[in-house]
């Protein structure tokens, strides 16, 4: 019993101190994410459903990624003028409502700017929940802040596809549906329980110098570097790795699953307390560390073959994926000044979006004509350019500080909003559609 004392101890340290914002953000989140139905079964629709080639099929889900783009970087603007909460609660009443309109559109034309605006709105999510939980949340914190979001993330994504592939043998109308209902769930939970203040616009210091965009910030932008270069590598695991394990392996498609399945198994239980036992150490050179890990991970699959090595990958990149991304947005909420942090946000996160357009092309050319080894070996190369860049830029971010954002002093939440909990303690892959 006083080993599972101390299990649950660590457990309930490792959450605790988050504040209750946080906790009704990562809510919101969940509800939003159990609903993910359309996009997983996306092409599948297209073309079962609708009938379309699988070359129009890649064109209206590359169209999405254009959407995604555009709202990474107007869902950051916005939070910077209206206030992120009002772009969540937009993002979520528009996506929503657009969801469930377009099985109505049949037709390629017609689907085209429909998925791009459905897209756009749907995707400006992210980075206003990002600049949200940079505001509600201290600098010692951020870093467990956005772990607590990724797993809502991961949470909810083993909900939402699951019943999806059930409502989809029925009928692919109420994916929709299902898909724009939990977006409108999701935005009346946040209505129903964050303080009237959240909707507000973070009011700037009345002495405060104009807010520096993130275009002029020239470390930023080299850090930004480094993440897309991360990205390139990270996003293999939903383009290249899994066929690579599939005919290199020869692995089942029900053993693939079982491989992911791991990786989401071990964020939920060890992300929160990895972060927790490294808050002090500085969060750049870490974030470099687990960059390398998470390319290393992926440089040692020539070395041998099986389920025992497949698993032993994914052990070492999902060690560096729980280093680095949620540190990566914690720099982010530190670097940014408080007037232009949806900004900020919404630079990272559209250099996330980018990414994901460049990695499957990039690692997909490289994998069918160089041939797998190639690729992993890049990869491996790939993480000890980040591991020595994100060392040599440590010093331009200096030292993290308690009780700012990007130099200034971030007030108390009001009326004991710190936290939540019992026995004396404060407990504490946005949606992508």
């Amino acid at each position: 019993m006083s080993g599972l004392a101390t299990v649950l101890g660590a457990y309930r340290r490792a959450f605790s101190g988050l504040p209750t914002r946080v906790w009704i953000l990562a809510g919101g989140l969940l509800v939003n994410r159990a609903g993910t139905m359309v996009l997983p079964f996306l092409s599948l629709y297209l073309t079962r459903e609708l009938g379309f080639s699988v070359e129009r099929a890649a064109t209206v889900l590359a169209m999405y990624g254009a959407g995604s783009v555009a709202g990474s970087f107007s869902g950051g603007w916005l939070s910077d003028r209206i206030g992120p909460v009002r772009v969540l609660l937009l993002s979520l009443l528009l996506a929503g409502a657009g969801l469930m309109a377009l099985p109505s559109l049949t037709t390629f034309r017609a689907l085209l700017p429909a998925i791009f605006l459905v897209s756009t709105v749907a995707e400006s999510f992210r980075p206003a929940l990002m600049t949200a939980v940079a505001l509600a949340s201290p600098p010692e914190v951020q870093a467990r802040a956005f772990a607590l979001v990724r797993l809502a993330v991961n949470l909810g994504m083993g909900i939402g596809p699951a019943v999806g592939g059930f409502l989809a043998t029925s009928h692919y109308r109420w994916l929709f549906l299902g898909d724009g209902l939990t977006c409108w769930a999701a935005a009346l939970l946040l209505l129903a329980t964050l303080p009237r203040e959240a909707l507000g616009t973070p009011a700037p210091r009345r002495d405060a110098a104009p807010a520096r965009p993130p275009w002029t910030d020239g470390p930023f932008l080299l850090f930004l570097g480094l993440v897309f270069l991360l990205a390139l590598v990270f996003f293999q695991v939903f383009t290249t790795f899994p066929p690579f394990l599939r005919e290199a392996y020869g692995l089942p498609e029900s053993s693939i699953g079982l491989v992911l399945a791991f990786n989401a198994g071990l964020i939920v239980v060890f992300e929160m307390l990895l972060l927790r036992s490294v808050e002090h150490l500085d969060p750049v050179r870490l974030a470099g560390l687990g960059s390398f890990l998470v390319c290393a991970g992926f440089a040692i699959l020539p070395l041998g073959r099986g389920m025992g090595l497949a698993l032993l990958s994914t052990a070492v990149w999902s060690l560096g994926e729980m280093l680095s991304l949620p540190l990566a947005n914690s720099i982010v909420a530190r670097r940014a000044p408080r007037e232009a942090a949806g900004r900020y946000m919404g630079a990272y996160a559209l250099t996330f979006s980018s990414a994901f357009v460049v990695a499957p092309i990039l690692g997909g050319a490289i994998y069918s004509r160089l041939g797998p080894a190639a690729l992993w070996t890049a990869a491996g190369l790939v993480g000890l350019v980040l591991l020595a860049g994100f060392q040599l830029l440590a010093p331009a971010f200096g030292r993290p500080g308690g009780g700012r954002l990007g130099g200034e002093e971030v007030p108390h939440p009001p009326n004991g909003e710190q936290g939540r909990g019992g026995a004396g303690e404060n407990p504490t892959r946005a949606r992508s559609r």
